[in-house]
């Protein structure tokens, strides 16, 4: 169930990644969607294995760990149908959110208490899920305005050549980004699973948690999401070169410096936010 989470989570989150460069032809769609998935992986890979598991240890302290396999389930199969449906209404919706809820609402109903809850921890997640697109709104509408700024007399044809190269970059830094925080929490998922059947005696994904969830998430970009990259690249907002840049290189960063502190963040509100 993790990794049906973490397929759909990748390919709900495609357009994150290549909606921008594709509505601005800095990169045709199949060429966005291998380098997608692609940076998804190794965004995953090395962010935990260099860097630590941060996200995921975050999202392992939301339960007490005698929360038992029915409850993680439970939590991951509501996860995956809000992915599915709004995946199909084509809605740019969080994957984060529909995890963290479905752990608490499981975990709630399995109970009849809250006593598997520990709100610390909880109150601490929602925050980041809150403040993070308004962080992406904000560092991305400060940085336009200086870019705007600076280019304002050079003429858009060279600069648009320009842009459309730096947004290839910058596609693959969001890639990155979005693998390095949104794998990590289906890896928790398989954790707290081998902790609830006597697997593990402590929070620490292994090895082959980490490998498996990072190509799990690599395959669903693959898969894409058209009808969610036509939302956001079309009908949200239209964007040129030089503002698709812009947000994704804004987006992206927030998304990092959230994965670095082990903020669980929502990588669509982030980018649609930005």
């Amino acid at each position: 169930m993790a990794v049906c989470f973490d397929f759909t989570n990748g390919f709900h989150d495609t357009a994150n990644a290549i909606a921008t460069s594709v509505s601005t032809r800095a990169l045709s769609a199949g060429a966005a969607v291998v380098v997608s998935a692609v940076f998804n992986l190794l965004g995953a890979l090395v962010t935990v294995f260099v860097f630590g598991g941060k996200v995921s240890n975050t999202i392992g302290k939301l339960l007490d760990f005698k929360v038992g396999l029915t409850v993680i389930i439970a939590a991951l199969i509501g996860a995956i149908a809000w992915n599915l449906v709004t995946w199909y209404l084509g809605l740019p919706s969080s994957s984060t959110h529909a995890l963290i809820g479905g752990l608490l609402g499981a975990a709630i109903a399995a109970t009849h208490s809250l006593a598997l809850i520990r709100w610390s921890a909880v109150t601490q997640v929602i925050t980041y899920l809150v403040v993070s697109p308004l962080a992406g709104f904000v560092v991305a509408g400060l940085f336009m305005t200086a870019l705007f700024n600076v280019f304002a007399r050079w003429r858009p044809a060279p600069l648009n050549r320009v842009f459309r190269f730096l947004q290839m970059l910058t596609a693959a830094f969001v890639s990155y980004s979005h693998g390095s925080n949104d794998a990590q929490k289906s890896m928790a998922a398989m954790t707290l699973a081998l902790i609830a059947t006597g697997h593990a005696t402590k929070f620490a994904p292994p090895a082959w948690v980490i490998v498996l969830a990072a190509t799990a998430i690599a395959f669903g970009t693959y898969a894409g999401g058209w009808r969610i990259i036509r939302t956001l690249g079309w009908r949200i907002y239209k964007l040129d070169p030089a503002t698709g840049m812009g947000a994704q290189l804004m987006g992206a960063t927030v998304i990092q410096v959230a994965t670095q502190l082990g903020f669980p963040v929502s990588t669509t509100h982030v980018i649609t936010g930005r």
